[in-house]
Order: C-alpha cells, then structure tokens, then sequence
C-alpha cells in the first residue's frame, strides 16, 4: 500500500485558504484586552463573544487525555459533521466512491446521496465481520473511503483486529473507522496505531459514554497532514461556545464518566440475562456496545408489544441480516426493571 494524501485530496480543496476569523487572527492569552475586532455585541452576557474556532482548550485536554497531539484532532458539530467534512475533502461528486459495510450505520449512505457520491456496499458476513476479500475486489482507483463502525452500530461487536489491519494495508485511500462505542468496549482505541497506519482516521463522540448527545461534540482524529486539510473546509466557529464550555467540564470529570459506563455495563450483562429467558427471543448477540441486538420470533409484532407497555426500542429488521431484530439500548436500572417485566409478561 503505497499511500499519498495529495493523490486523494479533491483538486479545488488542495488550493483553498481556510477562512480567517477575527478570533483565528488573535488568540487571547487571557490579558484584558478591549475587543473591536469582531462586529460583536459589546454587552457581556456569556455568550455576546464569539467561540473559539479551533477549540484550543477542549482540544488540550481530549489530547492528553488520548496520548495524542491537539494537531491531530478536529472538532465538529456531532460526528455527522465530521463525516460529511470527509466527504467534501476528498470525494468528488458524480465521480468518487465510498465503501460501506451493511448492516452499519445509516449516516454514511446518506451523506454519499448528500454528496453526490456512490455508496458501494460490501455486505458483513453472517458472522458480522467484514468480508476483506469482497472489499478488496470492490476497490478501484476512484474509491476513496472505506467506514468501518467498530463496535459496529446496529450489531454491538467489534471487529477483528486482523481484519481492520489488513484492509488498512491494502488500501491506498482513507480507512475511516468510527469508533463511537469504544468506551463500552474492551477492545483498544485505535488512535494508539494512528503513527503506524498514515491514511487512518478514528471519529468518536461525546453522546454515548459521556452522556452528552443534546451538545453535539465530534471528534475526528488523523495525521496532521489529514486535519490541516479538513480545517481547511470547516466552519469557522463550527462548536458553539456552550458546547465547549459543557464538554470541557465533562471531560475533565473522567470519574464520573467511568461509573456511569460500569453501571451501563452492568445493566448490559442483567439484561442479556434476562432476554435468555423470554420464549420469543431465538438469539442475542455478542456486544461490545450500551445495546444489544436480539433476534426475536416476530420484531415489528413485539415491537409493538412493547410499544403498547410505554417501552420504546428500535425495529431493525429492515436491515441486511437483521431480519427480526430488536435493539434494545441499555437504560438506567429502574428503565432496564421495567422492560425486563414487560418482556416477561409477554413470554408467558
């Protein structure tokens, strides 16, 4: 695999320039300055100013945290930024394509439709693992992404550490490997391989384990080289200065973080324990994720079931290899009491 960034790069991002704000022109060092430079409200409210565009503090502190630099993290409004910032750095429209890897999550589809970008699809086998063979022979010269969802979303496990490492060898474009679950998971981050593998890229969020879906926090973690190009199409002002506030805050509070993720693991093992016992479940499988997958005998009539009882899960069976399934997201203990009773009373 011979890999080459400015190969992969679309043609009118490698000339352009990122937008300078006044805020990239002077960084504050904390001294009290007075501020014209902006347009701004002069009004002190908490918010009149405008954020940081670069995030330099939160950036800081996920770099240490992650035994990474800050120049190889992006921030974004949500993954679902991160990922469509992908797309507009390095796919060319009506031109390039994407691989994909069913069942996964549904945003990359999407944002190829977006993009005007072709989604080739590689279906997982029925063991949930990525067919390296199909992906390879479905790669050509205008194939610049290969998503990897790791613990994968909607099956919950992780895939083989082999498997990923060969596909990111054999693949001269970007593997992008999102890694939302990770913190469920007893597997190892892959931002500790990133100087092995130069066209890598991990996203992860702060709206699984840490609890903060409502802020909209993303992270993209890459090569220098990687970053510079993305920050070059990114909104200026992209993480609103609430969210930087809010993230910062829970970030820095890791101990509560890790006691709420042990008890969503807890409540995982009571729950997969109980779904043993229901006559209409005919599998449960493996997780690495705050969810477990569960073939049942009928999802869209048990999923109404359920629906009736107040608990609300999500009907998967329209996915690839998903026929009949329920995903079943792991709740506080009190949420998890009650669809456990809930799911009793329909077994009997």
């Amino acid at each position: 695999m011979s890999f080459n960034l400015d190969k992969i790069t679309r043609e009118n991002v490698k000339g352009l320039s990122p937008y300078s704000s006044a805020r990239d022109e002077y960084v504050s060092d904390g001294s009290t300055m007075v501020f014209l430079d902006a347009n701004e409200n002069p009004f002190e409210n908490g918010v009149n100013r405008y954020p940081d565009p670069q995030q330099r503090g939160l950036k800081a502190i996920l770099a240490e945290q992650k035994g990474i630099k800050e120049e190889n993290i992006l921030l974004g409004n949500g993954s679902d930024e991160v990922l469509d910032l992908l797309f507009r750095a390095f796919c060319e429209p009506k031109q390039d394509n994407i691989i994909t890897l069913p069942p996964t999550y549904g945003m990359y589809k999407v944002l190829s439709g977006i993009n005007l970008v072709e989604n080739r699809e590689v279906l997982l086998t029925h063991e949930f693992q990525p067919n390296v063979e199909e992906i390879l022979k479905t790669i050509d010269s205008n194939t610049k992404l290969l998503f990897i969802c790791s613990p994968n979303n909607p099956t919950g496990n992780s895939f083989s550490t082999k498997v990923i490492e060969e596909l990111l060898k054999s693949f001269d474009g970007l593997v992008v490997i999102d890694e939302a679950y990770i913190d469920f998971s007893s597997e190892e981050s892959w931002t500790s391989k990133l100087a092995e593998f130069p066209n890598l890229i991990i996203t992860q969020t702060l709206s699984k384990a840490y609890g903060m879906a409502g802020i909209r926090l993303g992270i993209c973690i890459a090569s220098a080289e990687i970053i510079a190009v993305i920050n070059k199409i990114k909104p200026p002002y992209n993480v609103n200065q609430l969210t930087q506030e809010k993230a910062s805050s829970r970030v820095l509070d890791i101990d509560a973080v890790k006691n709420e993720v042990n008890q969503i693991l807890a409540e995982r093992a009571k729950l997969e324990e109980a779904l043993k016992t229901v006559s209409f479940v005919e599998n449960i499988y493996p997780t690495d994720a705050n969810f477990i997958l569960a073939k049942v005998d009928d999802a869209t009539l048990r999923y109404n079931q359920l629906l009736a009882k107040g608990v609300v899960v999500r009907n998967r069976t329209t996915q690839p290899l998903c026929a009949n399934t329920l995903r079943f997201t792991v709740g506080t203990s009190k949420e998890n009491n009650s669809v456990i009773t809930a799911l009793k009373e329909l077994s009997n």
